[in-house]
């Protein structure tokens, strides 16, 4: 796969604990975009962040389940971020969906 030099970045911030379908939130949206040969896709996990209520998740503090930040991050052109939006859309109840133009140095493999 070739990828042009101008592209867009998706990055979609969602909470450790979230599920869809019986599995972790990510790991679902992850799996979607490989579905749709998108150019690839990073999950992050953040030490500590808050959302829309403010509420903090953070790793600081002995709990069983910390639900800290996570971050997927997704780069491909605008039309297939743009086609991919709607195909996560009513899985995500609580998060953040961003879009942004970004110069792609490279992409390759160690295969070519």
């Amino acid at each position: 796969m070739v990828l042009p030099e101008k592209g867009h970045l998706l990055r979609i911030f969602i909470g450790e604990d979230d599920r869809y379908e019986g599995k972790p939130l990510y790991e679902w949206i992850v799996q979607k975009a490989r579905e749709q040969c998108l150019a690839g896709a990073t999950v992050l996990r953040g030490l500590e962040g808050f959302g829309r209520h403010s509420r903090m998740h953070t790793g600081k503090f002995l709990r069983l389940s910390q639900d800290l930040p996570i971050i997927i991050e997704i780069v491909d052109t605008l039309d297939k971020i743009e086609a991919f939006i709607p195909l996560i859309d009513e899985a995500i109840s609580e998060g953040l969906a961003t879009v942004e133009k970004v110069d792609i140095r490279f992409y390759r493999s160690g295969d070519e």
